[in-house]
């Protein structure tokens, strides 16, 4: 069904547009390229496809496989940015192949899904009509802030749609939880005085000192039974430290920025909580001690029932083409799954297999893009029979 000359070419001529996120590296030239490639492509295979502007100068590419309209929609949602490319030490524009594997930025992570999305729905729409859409969503941003998919939800896609498949990497097998994260910014007061003068002076670093003691006691005696039997366990480090004045002066701030990776099953309220019940032991301790915490940012895990219906669609589909039905599995990461499952869209992760995410050598296995294109296209015409 999938022409794999048409894929390997597509993939390549996705890694071979620049689509670094301008978020991350300074003067990056952003998504508007690959999406013009996109919506193009899409358009030749019989698919509407559009181009939408979440920011100025960021673009989702948004594409549609009209159905009968008789079963809800199916939504595959992939990034289309990418992380910078300094330290790699291969051609991050080359798409070289060597050895069944293409090389370059975002190869992997994550324009090999993206391909395989793509050219199975120009597949399905070779095959003839479905009873519901499928709906690509080819988005922004997913490597800083995920304006892209907020977008997709804000902007009512999300309507009509029975379930989602972000195309992210996972070797074949079948995503169905990963974690969430917080960001927490922690700050210490001391009172700034001369440092020979330490009957008036309060360092505020050391009382920070005190802080990532408690972070390091919930790593080592807390975190450890606290296990998911998909994604492990949470986990919490010190990510940046700023403060003080001058050798010679007692500081009278520390500023700590924090990130907390949650399990599925834990909120915003829970870890806000954890880090005010880890100060107020500190104050209690000594009333000299002055610290507050802010909740920077907070992004929701996702679990999903191996019972729900996609869970249940994909591996038929992937026993169908594979010959065995994808391994149920987890990710420590955080992905835009969330986002979609936050809008109560049941949502999955199925990829092809590679390595090198954000590393200095980035390549995908072209046989699994292949597969996963095979498995998608499968999904997209069985999808509507199985879940009316």
């Amino acid at each position: 069904m999938i022409d794999r000359n048409r894929l390997i070419a597509l993939l390549a001529g996705l890694v071979r547009e620049n689509s670094i996120n301008p978020d991350l590296v300074a003067g990056a030239p952003g998504e508007g390229a690959i999406a013009a490639v996109l919506v193009e492509y899409c358009r030749r295979g019989g698919l509407e496809a559009e181009v939408r502007e979440v920011a100025p100068g960021r673009a989702n590419v948004i594409a549609r496989l009209r159905g009968r309209g008789a079963a809800p929609a199916l939504l595959l949602n992939g990034h289309i940015d990418t992380v910078g490319v300094e330290g790699m030490t291969i051609d991050p524009f080359g798409a070289e192949i060597r050895e069944g594997r293409l090389y370059g930025r975002g190869a992997f992570d994550m324009k090999g899904g993206v391909a395989a999305m793509v050219e199975a729905a120009v597949a399905a729409a070779e095959r003839g009509a479905r009873p519901g859409d499928v709906i690509l969503t080819m988005v922004a941003d997913e490597e800083f802030a995920s304006l892209g998919t907020q977008a997709v939800v804000r902007d009512g896609l999300l309507a009509g749609v029975g379930a989602a498949i972000v195309t992210e990497p996972t070797g074949l097998d079948l995503c169905v939880a990963h974690k969430g994260f917080a960001w927490f910014t922690v700050e210490t007061a001391g009172r700034a005085a001369h440092g020979s003068r330490h009957e008036r002076g309060v360092d505020a670093i050391a009382h920070m000192g005190r802080v990532l003691g408690g972070l390091e006691r919930l790593e080592r005696e807390v975190f450890p039974h606290r296990m998911h039997p998909l994604v492990g366990r949470p986990s919490v480090h010190a990510s940046l430290i700023e403060g003080g004045i001058g050798l010679s002066t007692f500081p009278d701030r520390c500023r700590l920025e924090i990130e907390r990776r949650t399990l599925p099953a834990e909120t915003s309220d829970d870890v806000a909580a954890e880090m005010e019940a880890l100060l107020a032991g500190l104050r209690a301790a000594d009333p000299a001690f002055q610290a507050s915490a802010r909740l920077q940012m907070y992004r929701p895990g996702l679990e999903v029932s191996p019972d729900a219906p996609v869970v249940r669609a994909v591996r038929h589909a992937a026993e169908r083409v594979l010959g065995r039905a994808p391994a149920l599995v987890g990710e420590p990461a955080w992905l835009d799954s969330a986002l979609l499952a936050a809008a109560g869209i049941p949502t999955v992760i199925f990829g092809p297999r590679g390595e090198g995410a954000h590393a200095a050598v980035e390549w995908v296995d072209l046989e699994s893009v292949a597969a996963a294109a095979e498995v998608l296209a499968e999904m997209m015409i069985g999808w509507g029979e199985e879940n009316r």
